[in-house]
This record gives C-alpha cells, sequence and structure tokens, in this order.
C-alpha cells in the first residue's frame, strides 16, 4: 500500500510533467457525442472537442499528443487541444523544411484574391498564383486535392508560409532526372516518348531526361528526314550508346536493337553476281538501290550506260523502281557497295575502233551541243564529237548551234577513236577539200582589198575578206585612232601579211 508521502511525491512529479504551453501524450478512454475524455496521468482527465480529431484518432485507448491549455479550467479539467498539438509539431516541421528545401505535401482548400490557401499540416499556407503552375487549370480540378510544394517564405510570429508550387515541380523534376542518370547505363534498352523532332534526329523523354536519337542512329537503311522513322508522340525503346552527365548529353540508338546486316555481308554478296534492288534515293551523282533492310548500293551516273550520258538520273529512274545490277566492290569498312547495270551489257566501245575506222564517213544524228562542240549520236548508240574547229575550214564558228541543229541528220569524218577512254572525234569540214591552198593563191602576200568589220576583240579586229573567209588584223597592226572608231559592219582596207595554210589562217595589217 502506497503511503501519504509517496502519493503526494508521485503528485508533485504529474504536476511538474504537465506545463501549460507545453505538448505531451494523451491516450483517449471514452468518447461521447461532443467531446472526447483524455487521460494524461495528471490528476484530473482532459476534455477535448470531438471536431479536432481526424476519424482514425477516435479509438479508445489510442495514444496522442496534446497541447496544453491550462492546468485546470473553470470545471476543474486539464484543458487540452488536439488541433493546436498538430498546429505546433507541424510548424517546426515546416521550419526545418524551409531550411533544408524539402518538399511537404498539402490540400488546395480555396482561392483567394492573388493565389489560394493551402493547408499544410495543420497549418494554412498561401500559395501565390504566379507561383501555382495551374495557369489553364479548371478550379473544380485542383480544389480539395493534394500537391507538393517547396515552402519558400516563413513567417514565424504569425505563423504562416508562403508556398510555391512551380518550384516544388521543378525540384521534382532534377531529383528524378538525377535518380535516373544514377540509374541509366549504356547498353541498356530504355522505354521513351518522342518529344520532339528535328533535321537532325528527334529527342527522346526517357522519364526525366532527354535524350537525342539521332537520324544515323535510327535506321541501318539510309533515310532523308527522322519523320519517316518515328513522330511526335510515339513511345519507343531505344538503347542508350553514350551519356555526358557533366553536359547534360544522352545519345540514344534505335537501329542498334537490331542485328548489324553488315556483320554478314561478305556471305551473302559476291563481287561480279548480279542482283535485284529497290531505287530509294535519287542524287545528281547516281543511285541508291536498296538490296534488302540497312544494305543499300550506289550505281553511279558512269555506270548506267555505256553509251548515253547521263547528266539527270531522275531522267531514268523513279523512286520504288526495281533494278538489276552487278556488284563491282564491297568495301565493308565503309560501308559500300558500288553497282553497275552497263557491266550486265556488252560493251561496245571494245568494237568501236574496228567498226569505226578512222578516215571513213558515218551518219549520225545531233544530240547536244557545248560551247566548244557537237555531239553526234552514231548509229551503234555510241556518242562521237565533232570539235568547234572541225566544223569549217574558213568560216570563224563561235556558236555550233549556228551551223547545226538538235535532231539534225548528219554525215560526219572519223577522224580519231579511243575505246580504252569511250572517245569518238568527228569531222564536218573533213568531208569537203581544203580550200586553204587555193586562198594562198589568191591572196598572195601585200594584197590590198576592202574587208568588212566582223568582231573587234582585245588582240585585233576579225575582217570579212571573201565568203565565209575571215582574217585577223591585230592590234599592233591598225593605227590606234582608227581602232577607236572602229565598229561592225564598217569597211576597212587591209593587207595581206601571212597565210598559213596548216593552221588555215590570214594575217592582215591596216597599215598600208
Amino acid at each position: 500500500m502506497i503511503e501519504k508521502s509517496e502519493m503526494e511525491q508521485l503528485y508533485i512529479d504529474s504536476i511538474r510533467m504537465v506545463q501549460e504551453g507545453k505538448i505531451i501524450k494523451g491516450m483517449v478512454v471514452s468518447l461521447k457525442t461532443k467531446e472526447v475524455l483524455i487521460d494524461v496521468g495528471f490528476k484530473s482527465e482532459g476534455v477535448v472537442a470531438i471536431t479536432e480529431f481526424k476519424n482514425d484518432e477516435l479509438v479508445v485507448g489510442k495514444e496522442l499528443d496534446f497541447y496544453v491549455d491550462s492546468i485546470e479550467d473553470d470545471s476543474g479539467m486539464i484543458g487540452l487541444s488536439r488541433e493546436k498539438a498538430r498546429c505546433m509539431q507541424g510548424w517546426d516541421t515546416i521550419v526545418k523544411h524551409s531550411q533544408d528545401g524539402t518538399l511537404v505535401e498539402g490540400r488546395l482548400s480555396k482561392k483567394i484574391k492573388g493565389g489560394f490557401i493551402v493547408e499544410v499540416m495543420g497549418i494554412e499556407g498561401f500559395l501565390p498564383a504566379s507561383l501555382s503552375a495551374f495557369k489553364g487549370v479548371q478550379e473544380r480540378d485542383i480544389l480539395g486535392k493534394n500537391f507538393k510544394f517547396k515552402i519558400i517564405k516563413v513567417n514565424k510570429l504569425r505563423y504562416g508560409i508562403i508556398l510555391s508550387r512551380r518550384e516544388a515541380i521543378h525540384k521534382e523534376k532534377e531529383e528524378t532526372k538525377e535518380k535516373l542518370w544514377q540509374e541509366l547505363k549504356i547498353g541498356n534498352v530504355y522505354p521513351g516518348l518522342v518529344k520532339a523532332i528535328t533535321d537532325f534526329g528527334a529527342f527522346i523523354d526517357l522519364g526525366g531526361a532527354d535524350g537525342l536519337l539521332h537520324i544515323t542512329d535510327m535506321s541501318w537503311s539510309k533515310i532523308s528526314h527522322p519523320s519517316e522513322i518515328v513522330a511526335v508522340g510515339d513511345r519507343i525503346e531505344v538503347m542508350l550508346l553514350n551519356m555526358d552527365k557533366e553536359n547534360g548529353k544522352i545519345s540514344l540508338g534505335l537501329k542498334q536493337r537490331t542485328p548489324d546486316p553488315w556483320q554478314e555481308i561478305e556471305s551473302k554478296y559476291s563481287v561480279n553476281t548480279k542482283i535485284k534492288g529497290k531505287v530509294v534515293s535519287i542524287l545528281p551523282y547516281g543511285v541508291f538501290v536498296e538490296l534488302e533492310k540497312g544494305i543499300e548500293g550506289l550505281i553511279h551516273v558512269s555506270e548506267i550506260s555505256w553509251t548515253k550520258k547521263i547528266n539527270n538520273p531522275n531522267e531514268v529512274f523513279a523512286i520504288g523502281d526495281m533494278v538489276e545490277s552487278q556488284i563491282l566492290t564491297i568495301e565493308n569498312q565503309t560501308r559500300r557497295i558500288a553497282l553497275s547495270i552497263r557491266q550486265l551489257e556488252q560493251n561496245p566501245w571494245l568494237e568501236a575502233e574496228s567498226r569505226y575506222p578512222v578516215g571513213t564517213t558515218v551518219q549520225g544524228k545531233v544530240k547536244g551541243f557545248t560551247k566548244y562542240g557537237v555531239f553526234v549520236e552514231l548509229d551503234s548508240n555510241l556518242e562521237g564529237m565533232i570539235h568547234i574547229s572541225d566544223l569549217s575550214w574558213t568560216k570563224r564558228i563561235s556558236n555550233p548551234q549556228d551551223v547545226l541543229k538538235k535532231g539534225q541528220k548528219v554525215e560526219v569524218a572519223v577522224l580519231s577513236v579511243d575505246g580504252q577512254n569511250q572517245r569518238i572525234a568527228l569531222g564536218l569540214k573533213q568531208l569537203q577539200t581544203n580550200p586553204w591552198s587555193q586562198i594562198a593563191e589568191k591572196f598572195k602576200l601585200d594584197t590590198v582589198l576592202e574587208a568588212e568589220v566582223v568582231n573587234i576583240t582585245d588582240f585585233g579586229v576579225f575582217v570579212k575578206i571573201d565568203e565565209d573567209l575571215e582574217g585577223l588584223v591585230f592590234s599592233n597592226e591598225i593605227d590606234p585612232e582608227q581602232l577607236k572608231l572602229l565598229k561592225a559592219a564598217d569597211k576597212i582596207k587591209v593587207k595581206v601579211i601571212k597565210v598559213d595554210v596548216d593552221q588555215g589562217k590570214i594575217g592582215l595589217s591596216a597599215k598600208l
């Protein structure tokens, strides 16, 4: 049996433990309609309004924290508050989180002017609209719901706090990104979402960090734009190729998830074999043909035809055409296969020298022009060229189209044949007798005659001295003052000072 002195000591100890303004432990001992009876080990029990409790706290025998309002109220009971205990404990946590930057969870309770009221750990905080990140969101979709916030300011005197959801979102993203960086490993495959597409690739969201899927790592086949493989919003699985945490760069690959078709290229294809493929790209220098997915070969313009000069492959091929060709070379290291169509045919140039002996006359059709001559297609589809100097014995030709027209049939003389370099030199003037012996006889040295100015150049004046015959008056053979006044079609007296039969030229002087 406890003696009176011991009872007094226990009473004194209980008094010492229970102090106003402090938080103590208490146990729920009875539940009434509007009140809850709490035992805190004091000489008397406490009564707390039932509205201060959460539903899961209203359990007889449950131990909770309470704030001591008073040691003894008017009814002789200890004054306790559950809400104040929660608020006081929450405030300590809030102060701590505001210092270390830890995010807190709060419930958006109502909208007010300039922002929102948020309940955080039993304390009402203010969320400015500018920091809410709720732009364009309906109030009914957010009020009453919980969100994460960052405490950016506390007022200890008024127990007030200012919150930011925008900074909380940023912090969560950074934390997610940092966690993801720790988990990422080169060579692993990860799911991702296509966020954006550029000309050089696509940006993939890996769930907190973005990586670049370069166009060259999308497919083993040649593609012209990333949109041929992916679209914004696509969910794909990509392989992590490289990561640079310092610069925040992640390189991803899609084609690396499938075997490299070039690894077994030499066992699949061999030089000189025939093969069929689909035209997938046409460029000025040739045509790319897909032999299988990821394997393409190039038919260079020079390997399309033995006889026709192809300036624009688009005139011969279209995307999707199926073509047969012969493999010329396979370069595994550079991933190149050279193809040829003309090698499937017999080379007509091998018989060109025997078919077109030098000195013979052949018939052809004018196919095209250059500044220096005319291309003529012969009956074997081989082309020869008439150089501009072989169009006329006497007339100076500046434009070959003044003499011949495209599509015109013409007889020409074979001047030379080079089958190895695929060249045939033709001549038009060689079908006529060289008149320069007669010209030399007709226009002897020192002969004076009247000529018509045809063209004035920096080095002299070309004049017409007979039908289809021109001569040159060099600049030093004419008076400078006279030269300044000359114009085309003017008449001028000249003297023959040189006749070169071999070169087919007449030199004249205006200094009589």
